[in-house]
């Protein structure tokens, strides 16, 4: 009888542990521009703390597919660092070149932009006195491209460069992973590259239709791209060869952009026109505009994909929506600039993809 109970209690025990890991909501990490990156609990919807990255000026993050590592790129040393999630301690940090940005993560490779040229600051509006003058100086100096550094993070090096146009912005892959997707917001350019060789493959000019692209999203069936133009007040949609098929006015300076999980909505985000609007992936009709706040730029879905986390910078918050009635919940306080936002388990968003 007794070890009747005993083995009634341990079953009873495991249930138990197994029905508390199911409802584990997982967390979401957020870069601060002016210092480390938070951490929320999304189980509570509430911050529990801050990860010293070692650096100054994190922007770019990226959670490793395992969800043991976390890639940080910080601005002011040219670096990424490498945390460990479980204990929050800087592993390693690695050289990457000057003004990394955005980090990338597809198997055991981080990719991460940076820019040997960059001055610092966002490009002069075109037409503007200063885009005329910065544009007399590119015409008289060799101007160095940006590159995406690859980090091999079991080795925990970088191995080699892909090289970009002028301050690369987005990376995106395509759903083979052979080729990577990058906007170049400098010469107005979306440039497509073998992730392997590092050729270039193609490159598309956006001027026509708009200036500065800057995010760049493949859908989950791998058969479209959109990238939005910030100068331009729209996003750009592609097929999977590349070919422009259309464009879709967005309010003013559209940023991060994403698909919901099934494909069925497009999510982006307008900085000035601090809204978070959604569209209907299929027609491209416009679904709702969710007024939010100030230089809101990325965002992603929480792992059960009921909510939406919104980085608004200038806002000191992190905005929580509703992903079905598409309205804003709560706000979770932040007031150190951030930057952008990623969770684990991995999920939908301006920086991110789902690992089905």
């Amino acid at each position: 009888m007794k070890l009747t109970h005993l083995v009634a209690a341990a079953l009873v025990s495991m249930t138990v542990g197994m029905n508390a890991n199911a409802e584990d909501r997982g967390k979401a990490y957020v870069s601060n521009q002016d210092g480390g990156v938070s951490v929320i609990d999304l189980n509570t919807l509430k911050s529990t703390g801050t990860i010293d990255v070692k650096a100054e000026g994190p922007r770019g993050l990226a959670v490793s597919d395992d969800g043991k590592l976390l890639v940080v790129a910080t601005r002011e040393n040219g670096s990424v660092s490498i945390i460990d999630t479980a204990t929050g301690e800087v592993l390693n940090q690695i050289k990457v070149g000057q003004n990394p940005e955005f980090v990338r993560i597809r198997g055991n490779f981080a990719f991460v932009s940076y820019e040997p040229s960059a001055k610092g600051g966002p490009p002069p509006t075109p037409g503007s006195a200063e885009a005329l003058a910065a544009a007399k100086e590119d015409d008289d100096d060799d101007k160095e491209p940006a590159r995406i550094g690859i980090i091999d993070l079991k080795l925990g090096k970088k191995i080699r460069e892909i090289t970009g146009g002028p301050e690369t912005e987005g990376i995106e892959f395509s759903k083979d992973g052979k080729q990577l997707v990058i906007t170049n917001e400098a010469d107005n350019t979306v440039t497509v590259h073998n992730i392997k060789t590092g050729k270039l493959l193609k490159t598309i000019k956006t001027h026509q239709y708009g200036d500065r692209p800057r995010g760049i999203k493949v859908s989950p069936d791998g058969k479209t791209y959109l990238a939005t133009l910030e100068y331009g007040n729209k996003f750009m949609v592609m097929n999977k060869n590349f070919k422009v098929l259309r464009t879709v006015d967005t309010g003013a300076t559209p940023y991060g952009i994403a698909y919901d999980r099934k494909g069925e909505r497009i999510f982006v985000a307008a900085n000035k026109a601090k809204t978070l609007e959604v569209y209907n992936a299929k027609t491209y009709e416009k679904i709702k505009d969710i007024p939010t706040g100030n230089r809101c730029w990325h965002f992603t879905f929480t792992p059960d994909d009921k909510e939406i986390l919104l980085a608004c910078g200038k806002s000191d918050a992190i905005f929580l929506i509703d992903s079905e009635k598409l309205e804003v919940t709560q706000q979770i306080e932040n007031k150190k600039l951030p930057w952008g936002v990623v969770t684990y388990p991995k999920s939908m968003g301006s920086l991110d993809t789902a690992i089905k």
